[in-house]
């Protein structure tokens, strides 16, 4: 990227937020914090008015706007993408609201753009079952967003995984994330009085209450930081063909993965997990290519597993042999 465009897409950063700290435009850009300094001087000689706070960061003088910026085509395609994204990730509210902002992106591209969109739209395809968009979570992600930008109590009707016991909580949200295919909220609830994590398909029922709540919280990524390390993890490593490892290449890290050893044809692959039973539940899907190394536990819950499996298989050919002929 050349200087003139580096100069622009730092004013178009510096209006995405009240404050840009110098090392995040280093970052974004790959250049040194020298650099920046420069390139911040010649904006406020180019007549940007630039407010600089030692230690704290850039900011614009509260009022400057730039007129609208043109998108590059490349941008323009990125958008398309997320609105796919979207539209699979979150609730049927959320990917409205986000549609109506893309509508108003889409305005301001030129034709060029406009019809590189219209003509790739149906090219790109996201395959994924939206559980926040099914009967009664439409608005379940908005209402948590709606929360945590105000401080605003919520109140959820919502069902836990394991138990299956449906329970109405009021809760303190302290941030959203997306992992393993599912959106997970991380809040205060003041039914246990403690932190727990809630899977927003789960939950029934949302609403946003009056009541703000005042409470000091650990940020969200500080909340999951100290939760992997408080997390009683098991070490598990498996052998696999090499020619193997593509097939789960997509769920490895959501498996904990640490650590991949070739030895020749074979692979080695370390994990580091919460769950015995979940790895060995997930790792059967591929039982005939993998040998578990260590832990035993894994070994022997595996072989229970399947001496389980063999034996429903068979209890079911006696009971029901003219119904079933095909199973051997």
């Amino acid at each position: 990227m050349n200087r003139l465009d580096r100069l622009t897409a730092i004013l178009t950063q510096l209006q995405s937020k009240r404050l840009i700290r110098a090392n995040e435009i280093a970052e974004r850009f790959g250049v040194s914090l020298r650099t920046v300094y420069r390139d911040m001087r010649a904006l406020e000689e180019a007549g940007v008015p630039i407010i600089g706070e030692a230690g704290q960061g850039y900011a614009l003088v509260d009022g400057y706007r730039l007129p609208p910026v043109m998108f590059t085509r490349e941008e323009a395609l990125s958008f398309l993408v997320a609105e796919k994204v979207i539209e699979k990730v979150a609730d049927r509210e959320s990917s409205k609201n986000f549609q109506a902002a893309v509508y108003k992106i889409k305005s301001v591209l030129r034709q060029p753009e406009k019809d590189v969109i219209e003509h790739l739209s149906s090219h790109i395809q996201v395959r994924r079952k939206n559980s926040l968009q099914a009967a009664g979570k439409e608005q379940v992600l908005q209402g948590v967003l709606d929360s945590l930008s105000e401080n605003k109590l919520i109140e959820i009707c919502y069902t836990s995984f394991v138990e299956e016991q449906t329970t109405t909580r009021i809760l303190e949200p302290i941030g959203v994330y997306f992992a393993f295919e599912q959106w997970y909220m991380i809040a205060y609830c003041r039914l246990r009085k403690d932190y727990r994590t809630f899977r927003l398909d789960r939950i029934n029922g949302l609403k946003v209450m009056g009541e703000k709540f005042e409470g000091e919280h650990p940020s969200l990524q500080t909340y999951l930081e100290k939760i992997e390390k408080e997390e009683n993890l098991t070490k598990v490593v498996i052998a696999t063909k090499k020619s193997m490892v593509k097939y789960l290449h997509s769920q490895l890290y959501d498996q904990g993965f640490v650590l991949k050893e070739d030895c020749g044809e074979t692979v080695l692959l370390t994990f580091m997990t919460c769950s015995i039973e979940g790895f060995m539940r997930w790792i059967i899907m591929m039982a005939d290519e993998v040998t578990i190394i260590q832990p035993q536990e894994l070994k022997d819950r595996l072989k229970e597993l399947l001496e389980t499996m063999l034996r429903r298989h068979s209890d079911l050919v006696a009971e029901f042999p003219k119904s079933v002929p095909n199973i051997k």
